[in-house]
C-alpha cells in the first residue's frame, strides 16, 4: 500500500512591509477583523513613508500571510485607529499598532516570529519599552507576552485610545536587553 506524499507548507520569509504588500495586507485585515478595524491602503501608505516605521510581513510563495505594523514612539503615546505613525526625536518605545495572521496560517508560530524579530531589533536600538492597544478581547494574549495595562494620564491620549471603542486597553512592558543586531531593512 502506498500513500501520497505529505505536502509541507512552503517556507515563510520575514521582511519589511512594502507598498507592493498593501493589497495582501488589506486581505489579511478583512479575514481577521470586523469592518470598523480595517484600515485603508492610503493610511498604510502614509505609515510606510514615516521615518519611524519598522513594520514587517511574513510571506509564503509571494503572498503576505501575516504582518506587524509597528513604529518607534514614546511611552504613553497612542496612535488612534486610522491614524498616522508620528515620528519623534526621543523615541523610547516600540509601538505595536496592529498584528494579524491569516486564519489559515494560525498555529504556525508566525505571530511569535514577527514579535521576536521586532523586539530584538528595538532592544538593540536602545528602545526601553514596547506598547500597544489591546482590542477585540486580546488583553489576555498580550498579558501572556508580558504586557500589562498602563493608565494614560494625558486626556488627548485617552481620547486617541477611545477611537478603538469600548474595551480597548493601552498596555506596555519593559524591553529585554539585546545584543547588537544589524539595522532593519
Amino acid at each position: 500500500m502506498t500513500f501520497p506524499p505529505v505536502s509541507r507548507p512552503s517556507p515563510v520569509r520575514l521582511r519589511a512591509l512594502a507598498h507592493r504588500d498593501l493589497a495582501d495586507l488589506l486581505a489579511v485585515q478583512r479575514a481577521c477583523y470586523g469592518p470598523g478595524f480595517v484600515e485603508s491602503a492610503e493610511v498604510f501608505a502614509r505609515r510606510l513613508a514615516s521615518p519611524a516605521n519598522c513594520s514587517l510581513v511574513l510571506e509564503r510563495d509571494g503572498q503576505v500571510c501575516a504582518y506587524l505594523a509597528a513604529y518607534r514612539s514614546v511611552l504613553g503615546k497612542v496612535t488612534p485607529l486610522h491614524g498616522d505613525f508620528e515620528p519623534t526625536a526621543q523615541a523610547d518605545t516600540l509601538y505595536l499598532h496592529d498584528m494579524a495572521v491569516l486564519p489559515a496560517c494560525t498555529g504556525q508560530g508566525m505571530a511569535q516570529a514577527l514579535l521576536q524579530s521586532l523586539w530584538d531589533h528595538a532592544a538593540a536600538q536602545g528602545l526601553r519599552h514596547t506598547a500597544l492597544v489591546s482590542v477585540q478581547g486580546s488583553q489576555t494574549y498580550w498579558e501572556q507576552h508580558g504586557y500589562a495595562p498602563r493608565p494614560l494620564d494625558d486626556a488627548a491620549q485617552r481620547e486617541r485610545l477611545a477611537s478603538y471603542g469600548a474595551g480597548a486597553v493601552y498596555m506596555a512592558r519593559a524591553m529585554a536587553a539585546a545584543t547588537s543586531l544589524p539595522p532593519m531593512r
